[in-house]
């Protein structure tokens, strides 16, 4: 019997009240996204009929629809093949950079990174719900999990560490309610380095130092602002002082609102987090009743058949988490009824499986087959320059065991006049000295892994320099005049 048992009952309620929560959170805050300024809502403005449509939840959408499809051990691959299906029309920011990435045939996480200077920004950490309630009550699990989605777009970046932070305290909100244990448990799973620790920690200081919240906020300013309003040390701190600082839900939602900056992001993480931890009885009707239940896709998000209301969402959520509890989690399950072990805390704190996600370069690319991931390490750009040498390095891990690496004979093959030389193997990995004079933009590089149950070929993209002219970080990927989509992606009707 696993230690954690979630009552069935208090699971969907949860649940539930996540979804609906999000709703509410980034409705209330949309208007506003973008604006720096302190603000002084205190209900939503204007009053909305619906829920607004939001990228935040969409994504999410997306990916439940692939853990059903593809099953409860989704690949980056699995990742990168839905952002493609259904969201190739995103042209913001890291959306943007990680789809011009992948359509010209980099694989995460070096999709995330390469030429995106906007890792450190909220795209991933709005997208924390649907892992934490797929792995409810097993923290470690819904931060690995995130880790998977995060490096998709922000490799190597905050935007990382921040879904993984808030995947694994909403995982155990599903538990305990207290809000300095669930940040403690939350930054438990991330590096201390960061400046997602370094800001929420700064938050809570001023907190339990009675810093009052303008000027708790004013402080972040100080110490985390950043030109974009979306980056993301600065916005956790702001929804951590909405949640610390108010005195109900509304209250709490509107503070981490009125902090400004990206608006819809923080307060749709608040109002999930919050339902999660309170349940529906924590949310007033009066929040609730504008939303309304249906749940309204972004026009960005194509071919997608999504729930249509909120009680379709939890239904399927919470029939896949139980899945996923069964096969993957050693800690937590579903029961008809809950008990929790007198060792709770120690059990939600346990972070072994969001490090070894962390171990993974995200300056690689990283491919699943039979049960082996083969990841190509670039050591740095993806990029074969003429006449310059470049080292690369081949690693083997079993999936199920990511923390493992094998040691494998590995064969690298590149196009005719490349020159490919052993190095001394370092880090886990075999090592390859790359060159050529010249180099063809379209060129990519082979790998064969001789795996112990045959052999399978593996391909891996090198760019040549015609292909790595890089985009300036104030630059947009090319959009749509008429519909804003990515070019390339066009949404408008066919004449």
């Amino acid at each position: 019997m696993k230690p954690v048992r979630i009552a069935e009952s208090t699971y969907y309620d949860k649940v539930y009240a996540c979804w609906l929560g999000k709703n509410i959170g980034g409705t209330l805050g949309a208007p506003w996204e973008g604006d720096k300024s302190l603000h002084e809502l205190t209900f939503y403005d204007p009053v909305p009929t619906q829920s607004a449509a939001n990228d935040d939840l969409d994504l999410q959408l997306v990916w439940l629809k692939m853990i059903q499809e593809r099953g409860l051990s989704p690949t980056l691959s699995d990742f990168a093949d839905y952002w493609l299906r259904h969201l190739r029309a995103y042209p913001w920011n890291e959306y943007g950079r990680c789809l011009r990435n992948l359509e010209r045939g980099l694989r995460p996480p070096i999709s995330g990174c390469f030429e995106n200077y906007f890792i450190d920004e909220m795209g991933s950490p709005i997208r924390s719900e649907i892992w934490a309630c797929l792995a409810p009550g097993d923290p470690q699990l819904a931060a690995s999990l995130a880790w998977k989605d995060a490096a998709l777009d922000h490799a190597g970046g905050e935007g990382v560490y921040g879904e993984m932070f808030w995947a694994a305290l909403q995982s155990a909100a599903f538990v305990i309610s207290d809000p300095v244990a669930l940040l403690q448990i939350g930054l438990a799973m991330i590096p201390i380095h960061s400046l997602i620790h370094r800001a929420v920690s700064e938050a809570i200081w001023c907190y339990h130092n009675q810093v009052p919240w303008k000027e708790a906020r004013e402080h972040i300013l100080q110490c985390f602002a950043y030109r974009q309003p979306c980056y993301a040390p600065a916005n956790h701190a702001f929804t951590v002082i909405g949640w610390l600082y108010g005195r109900d839900f509304g209250e709490r939602l509107c503070t981490a609102v009125n902090c400004g900056y990206d608006t819809d992001c923080t307060g749709a993480t608040l109002g999930a987090t919050l339902g999660i931890v309170g349940g529906t009885e924590a949310i007033p009707d009066d929040w609730r009743r504008p939303v309304g239940e249906a749940i309204v896709l972004h026009e960005f998000t194509q071919d997608l058949d999504a729930p249509a209301t909120v009680a379709e969402l939890t239904a399927q959520t919470v029939q896949a988490g139980k899945q996923m509890l069964q096969q993957h989690s050693s800690v937590a399950s579903i029961e008809p009824q809950g008990a929790l072990p007198d060792n709770l805390l120690s059990i939600l704190h346990d972070n072994r499986r969001a490090q070894a996600a962390l171990l993974r370069d995200p300056q690689s690319a990283i491919e699943v087959a039979e049960g082996f991931e083969v990841a190509l390490h670039y050591g740095g750009e993806p990029v074969l320059r003429p006449g310059v040498a470049k080292t690369v390095g081949v690693s083997v891990r079993r999936q199920e065991r990511p923390d493992v690496l094998l040691d494998v004979q590995v064969q690298v093959e590149g196009p005719q006049g490349w020159a490919i030389e052993p190095t001394p193997q370092a880090l886990g990995q075999r090592r390859f000295t790359l060159y050529a004079e010249g180099v063809d933009p379209r060129n990519h590089l082979n790998v064969t892994v001789q795996l112990p149950c045959g052999s399978r070929r593996f391909q891996f993209l090198m760019l040549g320099p015609e292909q790595a002219r890089g985009m300036s970080c104030t630059e947009q990927v090319p959009t749509c005049p008429h519909c804003h989509a990515r070019l390339s992606a066009c949404i408008c009707p066919t004449a």
